[in-house]
C-alpha cells in the first residue's frame, strides 16, 4: 500500500483535531439527568459547525451495550449511574477520524483504565510491519491483567475515503497469523473490555442503517427517504436524521427491499458492564501517528 499524500494526511488530521475538540466537550454533558438525545445531537450539531461530516451517527452505549446505540427521534432516557461508552466519527471530505471515551457514572474505575490502558498498549507496539495479532496480544494482557476479558468478537478496523469500516481488522486477542501493518493504512483500534465472558450479541433495538443497494423504489414515502438517505455519502445515518413524512414505515420498507440494512445494538451476553476506548492512527514509512491524540490526557 502507497503512503498518504499530503493533502490526505492533512484531512486525516484535521477530521482527528475535530473530533477531539468535540469529544473532549461532550463527555463533560454526560452526566446524571441529562438525556442521550441531548448528548448525541449537541456532539453533532459541533461536528457540523466546525465544518466537517459524520462519519456515523453518535454511539452512545450504556453499560451492558458495547456498539450501535444511538437515540431515536423522540427518546428521553436520562443517565444514572451508568458506564457510557461515547463513540463518535468525523470526516473531512471524506476522510475519517473514529475515536471512543467511556464515561464512568457508576464508579467502575477500574473497568474504564483497563481498556484506556489497553488502547495506550496496543498504540505503542503499532508501526509498519506489526502483526496486528502481537497488537490483539497486547490488548488482552493488559485486559486480562486487571481481571476483566476483552470483547472477543469486537475489533478494531481501518478506515478509507467514505468508508468507515474496512481492512484490516484488528483484533482484541492475540493471534498466531496476522496480516501486518502497512504504511498508507488508516486504522481504528479499539479495546472492549467487560466483567462478563467477552462476547456480545444482536439485541432488538436499531435506530442505525446503511445504504447498500440504491435502486429503484415503486413506493412514494420509499424514494422520498431514499432521496434523504442518499445524501449521506453511503456513510451509516440514524433514523432520527430522516425529515420525510413517514420516514420510519419507509425505513422498513427500503430494509425489506434490501436497499438500505440496520446495524442492531450489541449487547454483552451476560449482560455484564462493557468499557471502551478508541483512536485512529495512520500507519506511516517508520511508525504511526494518532490522529486523534489528547483524548486521554
Amino acid at each position: 500500500m502507497s503512503a498518504l499524500a499530503d493533502d490526505e494526511l492533512e484531512k486525516y488530521r484535521e477530521a482527528g483535531e475535530i473530533l477531539t475538540t468535540v469529544m473532549t466537550e461532550t463527555r463533560e454533558l454526560v452526566e446524571p439527568g441529562a438525556t442521550h438525545l441531548e448528548v448525541a445531537e449537541y456532539a453533532e450539531e459541533r461536528i457540523r459547525e466546525e465544518g466537517a461530516g459524520i462519519a456515523f451517527p453518535v454511539n452512545i452505549s450504556v453499560n451492558e451495550e458495547a456498539s450501535h446505540a444511538t437515540p431515536s427521534r423522540d427518546d428521553g432516557t436520562e443517565f444514572g449511574e451508568d458506564v457510557v461508552c461515547l463513540d463518535v466519527g468525523v470526516h473531512v471530505d471524506g476522510y475519517i477520524a473514529d475515536s471512543a471515551v467511556t464515561v464512568d457514572l457508576a464508579g467502575e474505575v477500574e473497568l474504564v483504565e483497563a481498556a484506556e490502558e489497553a488502547l495506550a498498549a496496543a498504540v505503542e507496539a503499532a508501526g509498519p510491519g506489526v502483526p496486528v495479532g502481537e497488537i490483539g496480544e497486547e490488548i488482552e494482557s493488559v485486559i486480562d491483567a486487571y481481571g476483566y476479558t476483552p470483547v472477543y468478537n469486537l475489533s478494531g478496523h481501518g478506515v478509507q475515503r467514505f468508508d468507515a469500516h474496512t481492512g484490516p481488522n484488528v483484533p482484541n486477542r492475540g493471534v498466531d497469523r496476522s496480516v501486518e501493518l502497512e504504511p498508507g493504512q488508516v486504522v481504528a483500534i479499539e479495546p472492549f473490555a467487560t466483567d462478563g465472558r467477552g462476547k456480545v450479541g444482536e439485541g432488538n433495538e436499531e435506530e442505525i442503517f446503511e445504504l447498500t443497494n440504491d435502486r429503484s423504489v415503486r413506493n412514494r414515502a420509499a424514494r422520498q427517504t431514499l432521496e434523504e438517505v442518499r445524501e449521506f455519502d453511503g456513510l451509516p445515518f440514524a433514523a432520527r436524521w430522516l425529515e420525510s413524512s413517514r420516514s420510519e414505515m419507509a425505513l422498513r420498507r427500503l430494509k425489506t427491499n434490501g436497499v438500505v440494512k440496520g446495524y442492531p445494538v450489541l449487547k454483552e451476553e451476560d449482560g455484564k458492564l462493557v468499557s471502551q476506548a478508541e483512536h485512529t492512527l495512520v500507519v506511516t514509512e517508520d511508525g504511526i501517528e494518532v490522529t486523534t491524540a489528547g483524548l486521554f490526557e
